[in-house]
């Protein structure tokens, strides 16, 4: 009998190791698969922006998108994700309640030289680190390319580049790590929830790119003497419209990777959570995310008839909704998304009227919309808890909007003033007569349309 016992306890511990090890595995294989998901957003961005741009300036911009990926990637490596982790409590490098954050913390599994760098390179008996660092790297990323198509067809290419190794390792790593960790300060003692990311990537980014447009000044030709603006219409709208709709599909990869998987021991429970360790599951975001999508394109369409802001919309969309996407019932999803598209288009003219020269709307889509998803989550998500844990703080419109003016600060503050140090020392804008001939003649050897392009008629009215 005690043999028959013995036997029976060893065979319930293999099926345990078992099942623990496919657990292991299936954490790290969902992780995996998020990063070529993102990457399909760089595709969307790419080929968005370079749509976006007249044809003499195609392929310059391009090859910002391609250098501004290269670029974050190692950044976000050798100091980006040190920052996260070191940062949530605020500048003080504290370690934060649960004890995942400060100094010593971050020294110890978030630096590429010394003994935490057997969490920073390839270590078989570690099956999250790389994965999970590889999808906040894409997140870092993908700030820079929201950077990327506001300032389109005037700016310098290593001053862009500098600006997208700030922003993708500083500027929105300090954001998250304010807002989008456990630890966070604006998390325990604000009650901030940004499930998706709508400020804390959105709108840093947005912002971020208005503080550097602010310092860059308009297109040649975009402004009128008297202050009105003409349009300066991209070669090629099926390419922009085809791109939009990749980075939507690579936001499936983007908002998936915004999930905890469970049953790990660095997980909050057995089942998916947040980020800040409340529930929610994939089915939540099937739901929500297609609703989204359907509203954003509705309310633009309602508005402007205009395929551009129709795809814009489905963008802005989600973005309306990425804060609670966790929390949402599709009906509200799709109220917030369609009231989301019915204002992108009069919200980015009111930018346009200041005098701003963002050439794809990308602060009003992903700034203004991000915000506004922010504070629509404070109204309809107040008290809701905001973390994990007895005692935490709860989602309210006030703790929502200390958040969005937080992460406003640290995108307007950090791309104004890099921007304007690049630009004191003649790194910020290409010359005039440069700009007038086209960048892709004066700085890339190749052209994108060696055959030229024959102008197709406006349509009548």
């Amino acid at each position: 009998m005690e043999e028959q016992l013995a036997e029976l306890a060893a065979q319930v511990a293999a099926m345990e190791a078992k099942s623990n090890l496919t657990n292991t595995m299936f954490a790290e294989a969902y992780y995996y698969l998020t990063i070529p998901l993102m990457i399909i957003i760089h595709a969307g961005f790419l080929a968005y922006e370079m749509g976006a741009s007249r044809a003499k300036n195609a392929l310059s911009s391009g090859v910002k998108n391609i250098l501004a990926f290269a670029f974050v990637i190692p950044a976000f490596y050798f100091f980006g994700w040190w920052v996260y982790w070191a940062f949530p409590t605020g500048l003080s490098f504290a370690e934060g309640p649960n004890g995942i954050s400060g100094t010593a913390y971050a020294n110890s599994i978030a630096l590429a030289w010394g003994e935490s760098a057997a969490y920073m390179g390839p270590n078989t008996e570690d099956q999250i680190d790389g994965v999970f660092w590889g999808a906040f790297t894409l997140f870092a990323a993908t700030t820079a390319s929201i950077m990327s198509g506001a300032v389109i067809e005037r700016i310098q290419t290593v001053g862009f580049v500098i600006l997208a190794v700030i922003l993708g390792g500083f500027s929105w790593t300090l954001a998250a790590a304010w807002g989008w960790h456990a630890d966070g300060w604006l998390v325990t003692g604000w009650g901030v929830h940004d499930f998706g990311a709508a400020g804390l990537v959105h709108a840093v980014a947005a912002f971020f790119a208005l503080g550097v447009l602010i310092n860059l000044g308009p297109r040649i030709g975009k402004f009128n003497p008297d202050g009105t603006a003409n349009d300066l219409p991209g070669h090629n709208m099926p390419f922009t419209a085809t791109g939009l709709m990749l980075i939507i599909v690579g936001f499936w990869g983007f908002l998936m990777a915004c999930l905890v998987v469970g049953g790990e021991a660095w997980s909050w429970s057995a089942n998916y959570t947040t980020i800040y360790g409340t529930p929610t599951n994939l089915g939540a975001l099937a739901f929500n995310i297609l609703m989204s999508v359907a509203g954003g394109i509705i309310g633009a369409w309602v508005m402007t008839r205009d395929p551009f802001w129709m795809m814009s919309g489905a963008l802005a969309g989600i973005i309306s909704c990425a804060s609670g996407l966790d929390i949402y019932y599709p009906a509200l999803a799709f109220i917030i998304a369609f009231s989301a598209g019915v204002i992108l288009k009069p919200c980015a003219s009111i930018l346009e009227n200041m005098g701003i020269d963002d050439a794809v709307g990308a602060v009003t889509v992903h700034g203004t919309i991000g915000i506004y998803g922010m504070l629509m989550l404070g109204v309809f998500g107040s008290g809701y808890p905001a973390a994990l844990g007895e005692g935490a703080a709860t989602v309210s419109l006030v703790g929502q909007a200390v958040g969005a003016v937080v992460f406003i600060a640290i995108g307007l503050g950090t791309g104004y003033i890099s921007s304007l140090i690049l630009k004191m020392v003649g790194m910020l804008r290409v010359p005039e007569a440069a700009e007038i001939a086209g960048l892709d003649t004066v700085k890339v050897p190749a052209q994108a349309y060696p055959e030229g392009i024959p102008a197709s008629a406006p349509a009548a009215n």
